[in-house]
């Protein structure tokens, strides 16, 4: 009976697939583990291109946390931590981490359905690991999807594999269970596969006492998968533990707001799941209204003061507005200022900000604003704009796009200005702020972290030379309890349990460094003292990053010892000299931007690591790295090398007036391999600003 009806389900399916579309638009819903799909299986959609999501999926036997990021039209990739059971203990609970990407090999057509084919648990311990190749197609509020599944998605077993007529070495699958972090190779292996499939149906809005509302869509699902690798339950509980799946059939209902989708499903037949998650398109993000008002643009006037009050009038004015006032002068009809960090990210921005706290003080007869923007001792930007399009953009009657076609972007030279007036220095800064360390994807511990206040002073001296210090108290957090280390490197990481427990009031950095300019777009450091939490020495680096120009080179160069983990005055007896030759890229298309660095790492070891980044005109960026030494996986340990996911999202899109940007590093497990130095300010973070790409993003800023 069943079979039977397997059979008419399977070629109503068929049918339907076949048939000529008459589309009505159903977007896409995200699945249980983490990507658009039905309830566990994925189908052929993606989400609008850009789209970054975050969410949990609950049930009593698992837990699911995952990161969707729609890297490109095409490519989904999925970042998934799993709480569940340790079966190989039997009791306890386990972490397990995932990442799967699914591609669009076909999008929908008249005659032709939506394709797609996935890898799901790509490089992971490989109890999730499985394969999928499945269509979709739409007709009128009705999604269907039918698939093929391999692996742990095919273990129902209804059908032989179909690519063992081609090669025998198909119908081998191992099934050992991994360490998590090395690549699988054994894709569309194993004797059994599965057909699974589903339908997504649109539902009518639903009338409440508030209004409709719209985004119902009730989902039906055929699984491939039996949990045959999978027993237990989280958490512990008395009664049998459950192992295989009672029931192929998976059912429920979600809702799809504007930015958040939240299903409830009933899997397996034992089952209840609840979904919930929150989605931006981080180009065009939500925003907060901005905190403090934005300054109005004040009239030209004629002050009759000399040069030396013109400049003194001019400083205060930009110290009131945020910045750090360097020099002022006068040349023809250009009025040129030179600031210093400030609360702004763009040069865009700054240029605007400049001109609305000095406008009523410059000499009316001044035509042309030159703006030369300094960063930790360097000029990172020097901008040429017309003074009357910053003004038609302050008010409205100017499109930012008119003003940064008038625009002309200089090369950052450092030089001083014939006639410059300076400000007085040494100048103090003093910084008071927390901190959070997060450590993510631990087997025994999903999150570890420690919350800390840190209080911070630095002093420029100018002419590039500042020294920098802080002190840092923890107040909460779980990192102190990590376990020790079992690394066969030298512990240049991984002890970051033992520093969070004796360096509860520490000194996170402490140091005398130099930034400057060594010619046209040519900019070099040095550092010394207590470099970062872990490692104290001498640090040099030199970047070569054109303004114009789509590539950078910089090469960094390392004497360092390890700090004593009570994070004070003390080393211990481990040093290395590190140090990388990187090569900056923006790549041509989707807004990519792409780093290769190749040297030697803390531990030691001698590889590479790539980078590969997408960044939006919002600011946001969000990019994926992967390093691999001649450290052996074995060597290397758990995670089998270094690798790791990133979001950066600027703080001024919550309001604030801030140059900085809140970092979400995803690193699946923390180990020695592979491991760079963290010094304060690596040029390309302090530089990258003032390239052209960087200024045209921001021409928003003209505005504001």
């Amino acid at each position: 009976m069943f079979t039977a009806i397997m059979s008419r389900a399977l070629w109503l399916a068929l049918l339907l697939l076949a048939a000529p579309a008459l589309a009505e638009e159903v977007p896409a819903t995200g699945s249980d583990f983490g990507g658009a799909g039905l309830i566990e299986m994925r189908n052929a959609r993606f989400r609008e291109d850009g789209t970054l999501e975050a969410g949990a999926a609950l049930r009593h036997q698992r837990r699911f946390y995952f990161l969707n990021f729609q890297a490109l039209p095409w490519l989904e990739a999925t970042f998934r931590l799993t709480e569940r059971l340790d079966a190989t203990a039997g009791q306890g609970t386990t972490t397990d981490r995932s990442f799967d990407v699914k591609l669009r090999l076909l999008e929908e057509g008249p005659w032709n359905p939506a394709l797609a084919v996935g890898l799901q648990d790509l490089i992971g311990t490989g109890i999730y690991g499985g394969e999928y190749i499945v269509a979709s197609r739409r007709w009128h509020g009705v999604d269907v999807s039918l698939g093929l599944g391999f692996g742990r998605l095919g273990t129902r077993g209804d059908l032989t594999n179909p690519l063992v007529n081609l090669a025998e070495g198909f119908a081998t699958r191992p099934r050992e269970v991994g360490r998590g972090g090395t690549l699988r190779l054994d894709f569309f292996r194993g004797r059994e596969v599965s057909l699974f499939g589903g339908v997504e149906l649109d539902l009518p809005a639903l009338p409440t006492p508030w209004g409709e509302v719209d985004g119902f869509r009730a989902k039906f699902e055929f699984s491939g998968d039996a949990l045959r690798d999978e027993r237990g339950g989280y958490p512990v509980r008395r009664g049998p533990l459950r192992g295989e799946a009672r029931s192929p059939f998976n059912l429920g209902l979600q809702w799809q707001g504007e930015h958040v989708d939240a299903g409830l499903h009933f899997v397996h037949g034992t089952d209840l799941l609840f979904r919930l998650s929150f989605r931006m398109d981080p180009a065009r993000p939500p925003t907060a209204p901005p905190i403090r008002p934005i300054p109005v643009l004040p009239a030209r006037r004629d002050v009759p003061l000399d040069a030396g009050e013109r400049a003194a009038a001019v400083f205060a004015a930009l110290e009131t507005a945020g910045f750090r006032p360097l020099a002022y002068a006068e040349e023809g009809v250009e009025a040129r200022i030179a600031v210093a960090e400030g609360r702004f990210r763009t040069a865009p921005q700054v240029a605007s900000r400049v001109l609305r706290a000095t406008n009523a003080l410059l000499p009316a007869a001044a035509e042309m604003l030159r703006v030369s923007w300094w960063q930790a001792g360097a000029e990172t930007a020097e901008l040429l704009v017309p003074r009357g399009m910053l003004e038609g953009a302050a008010r409205g009657a100017v499109s930012p796009e008119e003003v940064w076609g008038a625009t002309t972007l200089l090369p950052a030279d450092g030089e001083s200005w014939a006639g410059e007036i300076t400000a007085p220095s040494p100048r103090v800064d003093w910084i008071l702020e927390p901190r959070l360390n997060l450590q993510l994807g631990d087997p025994t511990r999903t999150i570890r972290y420690q919350g800390a206040a840190a209080a911070g002073v630095r002093v420029d001296f100018g002419a590039g030379f500042s020294a920098a210090g802080a002190i840092q108290q923890a107040v909460f957090g779980n990192l102190d309890n990590s376990p020790r280390s079992d690394s066969q490197l030298p512990h240049v990481r991984s002890d970051f349990g033992l520093y969070a427990r004796d360096g509860k009031t520490s000194i996170p950095a402490l140091y005398a460094e130099r930034v400057w300019n060594l010619a046209p777009d040519l900019f070099a450091r040095t550092t010394a003292g207590l470099l970062e939490p872990m490692f104290g020495g001498v640090s040099a680096e030199v970047l070569w990053r054109p303004q114009d120009s789509p590539f950078a080179v910089g090469l960094d160069l390392n004497l360092v010892q390890q700090r004593a983990t009570d994070g004070l005055f003390g080393f211990r007896d481990y040093g290395v000299v590190t140090g990388h030759l990187s090569l900056y890229a923006d790549l041509p298309v989707w807004n990519l931007y792409g780093i290769v660095r190749a040297g030697r790492y803390l531990a030691g070891d001698w590889g590479a690591t790539v980078e590969i980044g997408r960044r939006f005109d919002s600011g946001i960026e969000v990019g994926g790295f992967a390093t691999l030494t001649n450290v052996p996986f074995s060597r290397f340990g758990e995670g089998s090398f270094d690798k790791g996911i990133y979001v950066r999202i600027p703080l001024d899109l919550f309001g604030a007036e801030s140059r900085g940007s809140g970092t979400a590093v995803i690193r699946p497990v923390q180990r020695d391999g592979g491991q760079r130095l963290a010094v304060d300010n690596p040029l390309w973070e302090v530089t990258r600003a003032g390239r052209a790409d960087a200024v045209r993003r921001g021409i928003g800023g003209y505005l504001r």
